[in-house]
């Protein structure tokens, strides 16, 4: 048996992938931003119990995926020389209770806003829990499915951005009481859709990195029996599916300024649609996860951190 390794931090920020955080922390950032600009509040003890939460449950999801990737494994070469617990000689144990250590402390976090909010936090938060553990938990994991793209868009994108207005702003889009044997759920649909439409352009890009991923892996996910959405495409059709994911997020972006979810100099994120362009061309010419992956990165990161700036730079200026 192969001695294992003790787990470093050099070791444990590519275990979690911390540089590509940022796809957690902006859509946060954002959130809080638009509670603050939109509906002039911030709760700044509620802001700081979720960002605590959000990046556990962050830091989690990518630890306890390569855990499940390495146990999951039909590949014999791909555990050993690419999954970095295999290459690395990691213990998987230590390291599966150190990523639910995460997911108890994301899950205590939520239990106390659910506490200083709304009980209706608890079956928000119970969901985008049970989409992190069952991701790449479970006979059928969610990231082995077509769906896996919709639901990291979704969950990281506008649940986030959800959650960060929910605990900021009073009163709360959404509120559920218990009466006897009665509950009252209600939903302030106006407030819900308006999220969603500020929310899409990061949904997209979110959706788009995934998507790239998961095109680049291609052929690694067929050996490994993960049967994601390229799979079902066929590369061709996928990479002609790709390109559009960006210029939608664009889209949106000009959409939420014209029905004035966003502020008018949002629209200055439109010049930097030249680099995405540039980014997309270069990822269509190659599929190759150490030189071209990280385009789709990066024109996630600079759009959504202009939004996230601009809406700021807005709220300083206009307050």
């Amino acid at each position: 048996m192969t001695e294992t390794r003790p787990l470093t931090w050099p070791l444990f920020i590519e275990l979690i992938r911390l540089p590509a955080k940022l796809a957690s922390l902006l859509p946060f950032l954002f959130g809080c931003a638009y509670a603050w600009v939109v509906f002039h509040q911030l709760n700044w003890v509620n802001t700081g119990i979720y960002f605590v939460g959000q990046m556990s449950i962050a830091l989690f999801v990518t630890g306890f995926n390569n855990v499940q990737d390495f146990y999951k494994a039909q590949d014999a070469h791909y555990r050993a020389t690419q999954n970095i617990i295999g290459r690395e000689h990691l213990d998987p144990r230590r390291l599966l209770a150190l990523m639910l250590g995460l997911l108890a402390l994301a899950c205590t976090c939520g239990l106390i806003l659910v506490w200083r909010t709304d009980l209706s936090l608890l079956l928000i938060g119970g969901a985008a829990v049970f989409v992190a553990v069952f991701y790449t938990y479970g006979p059928v994991p969610l990231s082995r499915v077509p769906s896996g793209e919709a639901l990291a868009g979704l969950c990281e994108g506008f649940g986030t951005i959800f959650i960060a207005v929910f605990v900021n702003v009073v009163p709360h889009p959404v509120t559920l009481a218990l009466a006897a044997r009665q509950f009252s759920l209600n939903v302030d649909l106006a407030v819900v859709a308006r999220l969603f439409i500020v929310a899409l352009p990061i949904v997209l890009f979110d959706a788009a990195t995934m998507f790239a991923d998961n095109i680049c892996d291609l052929d690694q996910d067929i050996r490994n029996q993960r049967f994601t959405l390229p799979y079902y495409l066929g590369r061709a059709r996928a990479l002609r599916v790709y390109p559009w994911l960006p210029a939608l997020a664009y889209a949106a972006i000009a959409l939420a300024v014209v029905l004035r979810l966003l502020p008018w100099p949002m629209l200055i994120v439109l010049a930097l649609w030249p680099l995405a362009w540039r980014n997309t061309r270069r990822f269509l010419a190659k599929q190759s996860k150490q030189a071209t992956f990280g385009t789709a990165i990066d024109t996630m990161l600079k759009t959504f951190g202009a939004e996230v700036c601009v809406l700021i730079l807005y709220g300083l200026l206009a307050g």
